[in-house]
């Protein structure tokens, strides 16, 4: 799964931690996310989707390896 975490943390210049605290988890979290070596939950996805203010399909994509 591709995702555009890393751009859209870019888009209101916050770090990963900033990212965390928005969300309720840790860093670390965020980057297996951000890194595609974790694949969110859809609580999860949904939050981040609320805190950027964007569809949750702008940030996760499926891969074509994924279907």
């Amino acid at each position: 799964m591709k995702n555009t975490i890393k751009v859209e943390r870019a888009k209101k210049n916050w770090t990963q931690e900033d990212l965390a605290r928005q969300i309720g988890i840790s860093r670390q979290s965020v980057n297996s996310i951000e890194t595609g070596k974790f694949v969110p939950s859809t609580v999860l996805a949904l939050k981040m989707s609320k805190v950027f203010g964007v569809n949750v399909e702008l940030i996760f994509q499926l891969d074509e390896q994924d279907w």
